[in-house]
């Protein structure tokens, strides 16, 4: 069956920093596979942004090359591409500098119908200067909008600052925090499983679970880049991404899927979060830092080796696992196991739903342990859902217990081609529907949480656990959770 492909209004979609490495390998990717669905046309402009001395010509030939790159092979069309560059345009700006505003200006179209986006793919620091001219030159109007990419601060405080001034020149409802993991399709399946089926919300609660365990791994390093070293797995994963997920899993059955009944629920979790500080820091986290492997034809850079000479000795962590309490009825006495890091054994997403034991089994010891149920949803890669049941083994000889699972493989399932997170969030900031954007006051609260665990770390400096590359983490990760006598999901497919 074909999805229905719903046409946005004509906009214009002021990309700024649009020379930049999101742009190319995201954004513009995106934009093409929407473009060739035929949700939007050639009345809709883009308009590219940045410091760097090109034209429109070079900005199409940049389109162009993005596509090339980034868009599978079989979906690229020579007719299609080329109607599909001739909508962007280029201005050469430095954003701090009054000059080069007018043609910004010019570019942009007065017809009240158009959308007006404007999407800040630069650094926070920025964001401040560009709103305020946005404002200054009459940019803003009624369907304006604005996005921000991450960080959005690095605390409580600045992330205030950040939103202040953002906040001066457009309306909360025009204001599009992305955060693209809530933009997957696994993500969203996860409130169709729960709300849509009438088998998982009357046990999706402390009585029935167990425990959930939600992780994000990465075979990759934090190679050079000066921001993740100020910023750490805690800030860059954790009080973001993973947070989102935990809040998509223990939230409340919203009144309605309207954007702010969804986000009052997500708010609710985020204030119910146990909080973690220096008194219980060493019994519910724990932070590592990947060294190097050298091993035969294998040698892999430590995170220390990667940073430059005047980092060298840096706490930052590249790891960090958390047990996390979710305090109100549904969930007490659940524990939610978090843990992210670079250069682990594998790259996947994903969310473990163990649910209980059954509680009296009917069969003996020789028949197998039956095992709990397990309902695992991947994000990436391969996204799926897949629910680990007991069946009997077949064959005579009597009762043999076996564990299988029942896969919904979304590559098997669905003939068409998955979209990437970007491709939804992109039209949905046209469309004006915020339902996958952080609010402020989710945004707060979980700076609110995240920052007494950053500043008790920081009032210890002690170094983060060493785990080797290519390995799950410290083994400190592994005693964070068996001391409560559970274990990891870890399936030998990785």
């Amino acid at each position: 069956m074909s999805a229905r492909i719903i046409p946005v209004q004509p906009f214009d979609y002021v990309v700024f920093g649009a020379t930049g490495d999101l742009s190319k390998r995201k954004l513009i990717p995106a934009l093409y596979y929407r473009f060739k669905a035929g949700q939007f046309d050639q009345r809709s402009r883009i308009i590219g942004v940045s410091r760097s001395p090109w034209d429109d010509r070079k900005m199409q030939e940049v389109a162009r090359e993005s596509v090339k790159n980034h868009v599978d092979k079989a979906y690229r069309d020579k007719k299609v591409i080329e109607d599909f560059v001739s909508c962007f345009s280029y201005v050469s700006n430095d954003v701090t500098d009054k000059k080069g505003w007018k043609e910004i200006s010019d570019k942009l179209r007065d017809d009240e119908d158009i959308v007006r986006a404007f999407y800040l793919a630069v650094a926070p620091n920025l964001f401040a200067p560009i709103c305020e001219y946005l404002m200054g030159m009459k940019y803003c109007r009624k369907n304006s909008r604005v996005v921000l990419e991450k960080p959005l601060g690095h605390d409580l405080a600045s992330s205030r600052e950040i939103n202040d001034a953002v906040g001066a020149a457009f309306s909360e409802d025009q204001i599009y925090r992305i955060d693209h993991y809530l933009g997957k399709e696994t993500v969203q399946n996860l409130l169709a499983l729960r709300f849509a089926n009438a088998m998982f919300e009357p046990i999706w609660n402390a009585t029935h679970i167990d425990h959930v365990q939600i992780t994000v791994a990465e075979t990759v390093g934090a190679g050079t880049r000066g921001y993740y070293d100020d910023s750490g797995a805690l800030r860059d994963m954790i009080q973001n991404h993973i947070l989102q997920l935990l809040c998509l899993v223990a939230m409340e059955p919203p009144a309605s899927d309207a954007p702010n009944a969804l986000r009052d629920e997500k708010l609710k979790v985020l204030r119910s979060l146990k909080p973690i500080t220096a008194n219980n820091l060493a019994k519910y986290s724990v932070r590592g830092q990947y060294r190097g492997v050298r091993s035969g034809t294998v040698e892999v850079a430590s995170y220390q080796d990667e940073l430059p000479e005047d980092r060298k000795g840096s706490h930052t962590e590249t790891f960090v696992a958390i047990k996390a309490e979710v305090e109100n009825w549904r969930w007490s006495g659940v524990p939610f196991y978090i843990r992210t890091g670079k250069r682990l054994a594998a790259r996947v997403s994903e969310i473990v739903i163990q649910f209980r034991d059954v509680p009296h089994s009917i069969f003996s010891q020789t028949h197998g342990a039956p095992r709990p149920n397990k309902l695992v949803i991947r994000l990436q890669p391969d996204e799926g859902v897949k629910l680990f049941l007991m069946i009997k083994d077949p064959g005579p000889g009597g009762m043999r217990l076996r564990e299988v699972h029942l896969n919904l493989s979304f590559a098997e399932e669905f003939e068409e081609r998955t979209p990437e997170a970007y491709e939804r969030l992109l039209l949905d900031v046209i469309r004006g529907n915020q339902t996958l954007f952080m609010r402020r006051d989710e945004l707060e609260a979980a700076w609110k949480w995240v920052d007494p665990i950053r500043n008790a770390w920081d009032e210890m400096d002690e170094p983060p656990h060493l785990y080797t590359a290519g390995t799950w983490g410290p083994t400190a990760s592994v005693a964070l959770i068996e001391r409560d006598g559970r274990t990891w999901h870890e399936e030998e497919d990785y």
